[in-house]
């Protein structure tokens, strides 16, 4: 039954006008890239069709033998990229070239500042893929028809990359895709047979599929030589999976190129690992570390970036069993000889082998991450401002490499005068005052709020550091690491403050001293806030705020009810106790007041300020500004 060929003519969506301009404005200066970006698509295609056929053969339709090719006509000015793999159905052309659904294209849009240095910079995380082609063409024609579709099922669509495009049914008799460059007048420099074969060389020797192009002929034809029917395809790129060459034959530029063919990054990596295991679990394994983070890292659909062949043939993208939630920024390539070619991603969950791997690859990772921040400080310094809140999901999901993790992670500190996650445990642990036991940190959600946190006030008295840490991350990385090098964490703002042996004999004997001298006071308050407060009592950690409040050792910190009431989660609640500073002008002022209606004002006004100072909410802010008013009043009065 024939199709009808219903041409429509459609409008980008709006998001895909803007790549479309800030491609060809941010990347002309790179121009060529176009033609690796094509091929690389045209490879994952193939590679897919081979997965894709290892369950239904019929796919090959006659045609097992996978290639690409790159094809030219100087008289019509156009530059075909084709290959024969899995191909794209009308629905597929649509959703994929007409739309951007990236889960992280508004992200991306939102980062975007106009500044074209910048913005060029930010389109190269963003994988452009197809639409590079409108760099060096003024229309493109695409011609597709998917595997195992007749051939009355090719789509043909078509567009100058102007704000609309065409698409209709056409006959297509081979499956894949064509995609033909209209080039403009000042591009036909990729015309030239020499000029394209140096970019594939340059971009594509590493992609195992071939590239070929139409073999050269010099010189006339010899008498009673017959010029061949059709052209004769020579194969341009070496092809041999770079991941299983020996490292010395690689260089640097080889090992970049794959990163940016199997990552659809522009950027360069930070750093990468090539191994090849041989005995009982025979694999090789090349793993990078980009060196920016994508902008799905926070989407619960984000993808991992770690392909898994095997015996080179590809089968599956984001294979997530490879590495670790912790570690969903790593790109690359695993190839093992031991698994089935059927394996499944249900086969995977419950694989030795793969579990195996996995161990492996969290190992050279974590080594490749502790040799750069041994021997390249800044550059590993980049790595943590782009990659430091993923890292610090770590410690609660691998027990086993707890430590390790722990040895990575970097903080904000009150030994710095600036809020750069720059401090190590081990550089905390190395400036500890002597006779200190614990590694004292303060939760908050912001940088400001931690570091101006009325609960540091003893502790910067004395000189004693704080971790200062306000990423959502830190609430849950604290409730897992709960030591580091046999230190024990403690919260400044959690429980009695114990400074063992850093105590002052004659503070502590002066505080119990105060506690008795104010009980009366103390049991006034608590009157006032009654069951709002679980207990008020004489503060050891003040010595410039006139209050703070805190939770017990075990209690769920106040920050922690903050970040799981914005997600839309259910905090316990609990009552902190109330810490005051009887040194505090203020508090020898409420001491005094005998009104108990401006006692219980001065009170509350107090209660809320300790809630405001540690990031909290009020209840009822309006009578918190009531109140304060009627005590301003009052003063003004006296």
């Amino acid at each position: 039954m024939s199709v009808e060929a219903q041409k429509e003519t459609l409008a980008f969506q709006a998001e895909v006008s803007q790549v479309l301009n800030l491609v060809i404005r941010s990347l002309y200066s790179n121009k060529e890239i176009f033609l690796r970006e094509l091929v690389s698509n045209a490879s994952d295609a193939a590679e897919k069709l081979r997965f894709e056929a290892l369950t239904d053969e019929a796919l090959f339709e006659d045609d097992p033998e996978l290639r690409i090719r790159v094809t030219m006509d100087k008289e019509a000015g156009t530059l075909t990229i084709s290959d024969n793999g899995i191909g794209m159905s009308r629905q597929e052309v649509t959703e994929t070239i007409g739309t951007i659904a990236s889960s992280g294209t508004k992200k991306f849009f939102e980062a975007l500042s106009g500044d074209q240095t910048k913005d060029s910079e930010l389109i190269g995380q963003f994988g452009v893929g197809f639409y590079s082609a409108f760099i060096v063409a003024d229309k493109v024609t695409l011609i597709t028809r998917r595997a195992g579709l007749a051939e009355e099922h090719g789509v043909r669509w078509e567009s100058t990359g102007e704000g609309d495009y065409s698409i209709e049914n056409v006959d297509k008799p081979s499956r894949g895709t064509d995609v033909i460059l209209h080039l403009r007048e000042d591009e036909k420099e990729f015309l030239e047979d020499y000029r394209l074969r140096s970019i594939i060389s340059k971009f594509s020797d590493h992609i195992a599929m071939p590239v070929e192009m139409e073999k050269q002929r010099f010189g006339e034809p010899e008498e009673g030589e017959e010029q061949p029917e059709q052209p004769e395809f020579e194969r341009v790129n070496k092809g041999t999976a770079l991941w299983m060459r020996p490292k010395s034959e690689i260089s640097d530029e080889e090992y970049k190129e794959f990163y940016k063919h199997v990552s659809h990054d522009f950027e360069e990596p930070l750093a990468w690992a090539h191994n090849r295991v041989e005995g009982n679990n025979e694999y090789s394994a090349l793993l990078y570390i980009p060196s920016r983070a994508p902008f799905d890292m926070w989407d619960r659909d984000q993808k991992h970036g770690v392909k898994l062949f095997v015996r080179r043939v590809f089968i599956m993208d984001e294979a997530e069993k490879l590495m670790p939630r912790y570690l969903r920024f790593i790109k690359g390539v695993v190839d093992s000889d031991d698994l089935p070619l059927n394996v499944s991603r249900e086969i995977l969950q419950h694989n030795r082998k793969i579990d195996t791997i996995r161990q492996a690859n969290v190992k050279r990772v974590l080594g490749m991450l502790e040799k750069m921040a041994k021997n390249e400080p800044e550059k590993y310094q980049t790595f943590w401002d782009q990659f430091g809140k993923v890292m610090k999901e770590g410690p609660a999901e691998e027990f086993g490499n707890k430590e390790r993790i722990a040895g990575l992670l970097r903080f904000a500190s009150t030994h710095n005068d600036d809020d750069t996650q720059n401090v190590s445990l081990a550089d905390y642990i190395g400036r500890m005052k002597e006779g200190q036991e614990k590694i004292y940190y303060i939760t908050a959600d912001s940088a400001a709020a931690a570091r101006f946190s009325p609960h540091l006030e003893l502790l910067k008295k004395k000189g004693i550091e704080v971790l200062l840490l306000s990423d959502r991350v830190d609430e849950w990385l604290v409730s897992s690491l709960t030591e580091f090098d046999g230190k024990p964490l403690q919260s400044v703002a959690k429980g009695a403050l114990d400074l063992g042996e850093l105590e002052d004999k004659e503070e502590k004997e002066a505080q119990e001293k105060s506690a008795e001298e104010h009980q009366g006071l103390l049991e006034r308050v608590k009157k006032v806030l009654g069951e709002t407060v679980k207990e008020v009592r004489v503060s050891h950690r003040l010595t410039d705020s006139p209050a703070c409040l805190v939770v017990e050792e075990h209690d769920m910190s106040a920050n922690l009810a903050r970040v799981l009431k914005s997600v839309g989660q259910d905090a316990p609640g609990t009552s902190p106790i109330m810490e005051l500073n009887m040194q505090h002008p203020l508090l020898g002022r409420l001491d005094q007041e005998p009104d108990e209606d401006r006692f219980a004002d001065l009170t509350r006004v107090l209660f809320d300020q300790a809630q405001l100072a540690e990031g909290g909410q009020l209840d009822d802010p309006a009578a918190f500004v009531r109140r304060l008013n009627t005590l301003m009043l009052n003063l003004s009065g006296e």
